[in-house]
């Protein structure tokens, strides 16, 4: 019930910066994956402190880290994941973690730099997918929506390789750590690579995409989360508000060069 309170509420709403401020400074500990989020956060840092509220962003460079992190309270909040992904630690690990409030949301896509177009991929082609559990399922969706596999019915969205009902190109999937998948393109004939990670293994967007899943309701949309605890702490209101924010949504599209959207309800695109 928390739960689905807390999307009702939070996720999909912008929240007027100027609705909470702190008399006595406080600080909140969040954390995100190392690179361009570090300059986004700046932004939100920014605003942030408008409201007597000081951030002290820790960074990271795997997806497992930030909410062990998080769950051991050596983080207040953390903002690096999807729901789906949320779902499947806290159903991994038993977390009593929650979503308080949308960010971006950042298309995967699937990029080669050996052929130009799906249709070129050739019979026995290697595509390398991320290996957690949401986002492998993400990438199979991918290529099931490019009509390279066809996944069992009722899969919902954590498909894993054993759920491939028919692969009529014969389509060898290798599973790498979503770091390692942008970084190992020149060795497979394509591969499904998280956009954060695309940018980071100098993968050139759009020029080496040949496919990208859509943006328009997307269950991928990124999010801030907190320990259950705290979800109606006042200072993670004035967290989401401090991130909902115009120049917050300006800074996502400039460093992230237009290919991560943000996604609050009302952000400017």
């Amino acid at each position: 019930m928390l739960k689905t309170a807390l999307a009702t509420v939070l996720l999909g709403v912008g929240v007027a910066a100027s609705q909470i401020t702190f008399a006595d400074p406080q600080t909140i500990r969040v954390g995100i994956m190392s690179g361009e989020d570090e300059d986004v956060w700046r932004v939100v840092a920014a605003n942030a402190a408008k409201q007597g509220l000081a951030i002290k962003v820790t960074t990271f460079s795997d997806y497992t880290q930030p909410n062990e992190a998080l769950s051991e309270h050596d983080l207040d909040a953390n903002s690096f994941q999807h729901k789906p992904y949320l779902d499947a630690q806290i159903k991994a690990r038993g977390y009593t973690i929650v979503p308080v409030g949308y960010t971006y949301v950042q298309p995967i896509g699937l990029y080669s730099r050996k052929v130009k177009s799906v249709a070129d991929l050739p019979t026995g082609a290697t595509v390398a997918v991320p290996n957690d559990p949401s986002n492998e399922g993400r990438a199979l969706l991918l290529l099931q929506s490019q009509h390279l596999i066809t996944l069992r019915p009722d899969v919902g969205l954590l498909p894993t390789a054993r759920d491939i009902a028919s692969n009529p190109k014969q389509i060898h999937i290798k599973e790498l750590d979503a770091g390692i998948v942008g970084r190992a393109i020149g060795d497979v004939d394509a591969a499904v690579i998280n956009t954060d990670w695309a940018v980071k293994s100098g993968i050139k967007i759009p020029q080496e995409r040949i496919a990208q899943e859509p943006i328009a309701g997307s269950p991928y949309r990124n999010l801030l989360a907190v320990n259950t605890k705290d979800a109606n702490a006042p200072w993670v209101h004035a967290l989401v508000a401090s991130y909902q924010q115009p120049n917050v949504a300006a800074e996502i599209l400039n460093v992230y060069h237009g290919v991560t959207i943000p996604a609050w309800d009302g952000a400017p695109h």
